[in-house]
């Protein structure tokens, strides 16, 4: 059974995780546009009108009917002490019985990297998509070159689990990637 959004709200000691609202447009396009050159390596390739309000309302309504259907849950991560912006982490992908699975993903604005808060974030969220989602396992994939990210993943208990073939598309190309994964520890 999907979550509710409007209910949904993840806090942890630094951070106050929570989905994306038609209100979080100036700060999320701000915090893009300030991160572009650290963000594009690592992503798909960005539309021509990327971090405009269209750009913004085309992934609003796409991340509201993941929410509905229950097959991915995007959100945005602010820190508590001030509601600044920080970034955001995904599960998509998100396949029932017998799989009770889904997929990871998470990008942080270029300043705010070094603090731990991509950690902090990543573990609250596998965190809540056991209890919350009933999942079993959550699967990464990274590119080899992507040093951070496999900090992040391996700090939170993530495996190494083998590479996958072009895998994704990340700016324009196909790439291979590492792939990981966190298998619930009561299963």
């Amino acid at each position: 059974m999907p979550v509710h959004r409007k209910d949904t709200a993840i806090v942890t000691q630094r951070l106050v995780i929570e989905p994306a609202r038609k209100k979080d447009f100036e700060d999320w396009s701000a915090l893009r546009k300030r991160s572009r050159k650290h963000l594009q390596p690592w992503e798909p390739t960005w539309p021509r009108d990327a971090n405009s309000r269209a750009d913004w309302g085309r992934r609003l309504l796409a991340w509201k009917a993941g929410w509905k259907s229950g097959r991915a849950y995007v959100f945005l991560i602010r820190r508590v002490k001030d509601g600044k912006l920080v970034g955001g982490v995904s599960l998509t992908n998100v396949r029932s019985w017998p799989a009770n699975s889904a997929s990871l993903g998470y990008w942080l604005g270029h300043d705010q990297q070094g603090h731990g808060f991509m950690q902090e974030g990543v573990g609250a969220i596998c965190d809540w998509a056991f209890r919350e989602l009933q999942l079993h396992r959550i699967e990464a994939g990274i590119l080899a070159s992507n040093l951070r990210s496999r900090k992040v993943l391996e700090s939170n208990g993530f495996r190494e689990e083998g590479h996958a073939e072009k895998y994704l598309e990340i700016a324009g190309v196909r790439r291979d990637h590492v792939l990981f994964a966190l298998v619930r520890s009561d299963t």
